[in-house]
């Protein structure tokens, strides 16, 4: 029995509710598939694919997954933007540190976890962005949503203003800090003002936003914005998750590149994409550091970052504060494949950044195409559905990095307009 008076029992497959004594059935079972059979119909049902990249051969990888043994294919939608996950520095660094120190980190920064390698990241970090101080957490998500939930809380009677397509963690930090939230339309000036002056000045503000915006690759207005924070006398926390390694001459991002860093009040970045390992950062003056150190859950009482890939990530970071061959040939990368689809009639999206996002407006139509690539050309690109973006908007991104050469994007074009031709979609004249 399970303690329940008028009695319960356990199903094999099935935890049950005995119709008793007025007591309703609540079969579970049926409620999780039908969650999941809701995902299916829409098309909107994530596949995990089942790879190995090649050590020091990226984009090329083996796939596992609906065929007798690995297959050869090529990864089109990687994050790892610069290839720095294969990079000899960054594996060199990760071997030393694991025969010198060990696999994991033992614990909490406050509790064993805190080791030298953690404490030099902090302060590259700090550096790339000209900041007093930084700190690491497990993941870039982590970073948003603890530093959002935890700063608000610190600020009595906070409003926090949020670009209507910010990232999910820093929806999610917002909504944690169970502070004030008001959305401005995306990257709207005129919005986000009317919305700052019709609040009380004497309440603490904050304005989140990113630099680049993943899925449309598009980027803010950081001195308007920041012009803005001064004028009502507010913070700003800019997202630069798909920007940092990738933009500036040291990689600081895109705050770097447009000469906007020392204007902000907290940069957030990444270490599992540009720079090729895992974990995420802040980087603001050692107040508000200490603060989130010493306040934030999600940072006390999470198992430190392995010292294993902190040592990575710190030569990822110290290689592209010195080296732009790599965000150079990135960037000579997206201009071509953009160009290329521009050319076959393909219709891809306007982007001002290195994404190259083609729309296809129809979840099961972007699933297809995604699965006719992957079987018959061995191209790797996952469609992207609702949540991630809006209903209609379902497409198709694509991060051509330094090592995808101009063949591979021939063979990517010429695959795409037989698929477009095939499921008789239309190619623009």
């Amino acid at each position: 029995m399970c303690g329940w008076d008028r009695g319960c029992t356990r199903r094999t497959g099935q935890v049950a509710k005995i119709l008793r004594d007025g007591f309703s059935f609540v079969n579970y079972d049926q409620i999780f598939d039908q969650a999941i059979e809701r995902l299916h119909s829409e098309g909107r049902y994530r596949v995990f694919i089942d790879i190995l990249r090649n050590k020091g051969a990226f984009p090329n990888a083996r796939c596992f997954a609906g065929h007798n043994g690995p297959k050869p294919i090529t990864v089109w939608c990687s994050n790892d933007y610069l290839a720095m996950g294969q990079h000899p520095k960054v594996i060199a660094a990760m071997e030393e540190a694991l025969h010198d120190v060990g696999a994991g980190s033992g614990g909490t920064r406050n509790i064993g976890g805190n080791t030298h390698y953690h404490i030099e990241l902090e302060h590259e970090l700090a550096d790339l962005h000209g900041k007093e101080g930084a700190l690491i957490f497990t993941s870039g998500y982590v970073s948003n949503d603890a530093t959002l939930s935890t700063l608000a809380k610190l600020l009595p009677g906070c409003v926090i203003f949020s670009d209507e397509l910010n990232h999910a963690s820093m929806i999610a930090g917002i909504r944690n800090s169970g502070c004030e939230k008001r959305v401005f339309r995306h990257n709207d000036l005129a919005h986000l003002e009317m919305l700052l002056a019709e609040t009380d000045p004497a309440l603490p503000k904050l304005i989140a936003f990113e630099s680049v915006y993943s899925m449309d690759g598009d980027v803010a207005p950081i001195h308007a914005i920041c012009d803005l924070a001064d004028k009502y006398n507010a913070l700003t926390y800019i997202d630069e998750v798909h920007a940092v390694g990738m933009y500036g001459k040291r990689g600081g991002g895109i705050s770097e590149r447009d000469d906007a860093a020392g204007r902000i009040t907290i940069i957030e970045g990444t270490l599992g994409k540009a720079f090729g390992v895992m974990g995420g950062y802040i980087a603001a003056d050692t107040k508000i550091i200490d603060c989130i150190r010493s306040y934030a859950p999600g940072f006390i009482f999470t198992t430190s970052l392995s010292p294993v890939l902190a040592a990575g990530v710190l030569a990822a970071v110290k290689h592209l504060k010195s080296s732009s061959e790599e965000r150079e040939g990135q960037q000579a990368a997206a201009a071509m494949l953009k160009a290329m689809f521009r050319d076959s009639g393909l219709p891809v999206m306007d982007s001002t950044t290195h994404i190259v996002p083609l729309m296809v407006g129809d979840p099961v139509m972007a699933k297809k195409i995604s699965d006719i690539l992957l079987a018959e050309y061995g191209v790797y690109v996952q469609p992207i559905n609702f949540p991630t973006v809006p209903r209609g908007t379902e497409r198709l991104r694509f991060t051509p990095g330094p090592a995808h050469t101009e063949d591979m994007m021939r063979e990517l074009t010429s695959a795409l307009v037989e698929i477009w031709d095939r499921m008789e979609m239309k190619l623009a004249a």
